[in-house]
């Protein structure tokens, strides 16, 4: 067979307009993330219903965001490999009927205890589901616009988390906090369906596990109808290194991306749920209202979604570390500012809108880099263990603005200090390239 005949799958997608079928992975994956938000988030808004309705006090209820955060790590470190070996869509459906099932079930809990085990499974499929979403959706991106087609998918997770809110608190005031969790699985299991029926295999995944060249075909038509496939031979640039996908991470040429990408995680994660969990709490204690500290708190949600595009755009414009540690360290400059500038509204208003913007962010396109930065073989596994290592971060964000509130630091020391993890996120992103 002649050479005319070997095509490269990725170099297929970068020569050929974005298509129908790309435009539609990409917005399943959206709806995916956006699910994955609401039920994530919805959890916050229904607990103080839970603990009034079983008279539980905010320590007993503490254990339920514990089992939801540990699912979601578990979910992560598990669920990447198995998308190496069976593949990414049906992963993602796996992952989606499991969290939807176990949202459901939420939904008639007896007790706490049942509660807890029901959301670690919850947390087991959205773990799961989200790394897939990024991998799928950046193997059908061409590669000029890998980082802002990534990013801009992954806001459907910030969509989905402000939509919780929204109706968890209007569903809680009509029908109870039951229903929210019959929403949370009812929604993603009517998703099902369309997944099976229109989300297509990773060709790129395809062609790494040597499926029949006819499959790979089928699927690359729907990208480009015109071209004729026949007899085609598919080839991948990426050569996968040897061992199981976990092994793979540490193979020389990526065992330090891979340590500079945990770390990059774990800080930017425990920054993003520290601020998210303790910001009302610590703007309230500058002697504002709690309506006014959540309206402040929503701009960093509103900055994170803004530059989740903005930096993805960058990032496929210029060399995306240096993008990365760019908005590190100047993230790091406006979370300083913030235990500086209460007294001002304006000033404390734009400061947690650049913490957002820069940090959150900056996390989505760190989501992006990853993908971009492992081979096929192992891809869903790389950017599932980043996203799993990361959760240790948040667990611990969660758990620190506590600490440091129960030690009695002030508002400054306490926002210099959190600005310390995204420095240290910078100096590494430097360093990050394949060795």
């Amino acid at each position: 067979m002649s050479a005319a005949n070997v095509i490269d799958v990725q170099q297929f997608i970068n020569q050929h307009r974005f298509s129908r079928t790309q435009i539609v992975t990409l917005l399943l994956c959206f709806l995916i993330v956006a699910v994955d938000g609401f039920d994530t988030a919805s959890i916050g808004f229904i607990a103080p219903a839970i603990g009034k309705q079983w008279a539980l006090d905010p320590a007993h209820m503490a254990p339920v965001f514990g089992a939801g955060m540990f699912g979601l790590m578990i979910g992560a470190l598990c669920f990447g490999p198995v998308a190496d070996r069976i593949g990414r869509k049906a992963t993602l459906m796996i992952c989606v009927a499991f969290f939807g099932l176990a949202s459901l079930v939420s939904a008639w809990s007896p007790d706490l205890q049942v509660l807890l085990v029901l959301r670690f499974l919850t947390g087991l499929g959205l773990g799961g589901a989200m790394p897939n979403a990024i991998t799928l959706s950046s193997e059908y991106s061409p590669d000029k616009h890998r980082s802002v087609l990534v990013t801009t998918m992954f806001c459907g997770f910030t969509l989905g988390s402000a939509l919780g809110g929204i109706l968890a608190a209007y569903i809680v005031a009509h029908w109870g906090w039951h229903a929210v969790l019959l929403v949370g699985g009812v929604v993603p299991l009517l998703l099902l369906p369309l997944l099976a029926w229109l989300l297509p295999e990773s060709a790129r995944y395809l062609v790494a596990r040597g499926a029949a060249a006819e499959k790979i075909s089928r699927i690359l038509n729907r990208i480009a109808p015109e071209t004729d496939l026949h007899d085609a031979r598919y080839e991948l640039a990426d050569k996968a290194p040897a061992g199981s996908p976990v092994k793979q991470l540490f193979d020389a040429k990526l065992r330090r991306g891979t340590v500079i990408l945990w770390v990059m995680f774990f800080m930017c994660m425990l920054i993003i749920y520290l601020l998210s969990s303790w910001l009302p709490t610590l703007i309230k204690n500058t002697g504002r209202t709690l309506q006014d500290a959540s309206l402040v708190t929503a701009m960093f949600q509103i900055g994170g979604t803004v530059g989740s595009i903005a930096l993805g755009r960058f990032m496929d414009r210029f060399n995306p570390t240096r993008v990365l540690s760019l908005a590190y360290i100047v993230g790091a400059v406006f979370i300083a500012l913030i235990g500086h500038t209460a007294s001002s509204t304006p000033l404390l208003v734009l400061a947690v809108f650049m913490a957002g913007f820069c940090a959150s962010g900056g996390q989505v396109g760190g989501n992006a880099l990853a993908a971009g930065f492992y081979p096929t073989a192992n891809r869903a596994t790389g950017v599932a263990w980043a996203l799993g290592i990361g959760r240790i971060g948040s667990i611990l964000g969660s758990m620190a603005g506590g600490w440091m509130l129960t030690m009695g630091w002030g508002l400054d020391t306490v926002f210099e200090a959190v600005a310390v993890p995204a420095v240290i996120a910078s100096i590494c992103v430097l360093f990050m390239r394949k060795s």
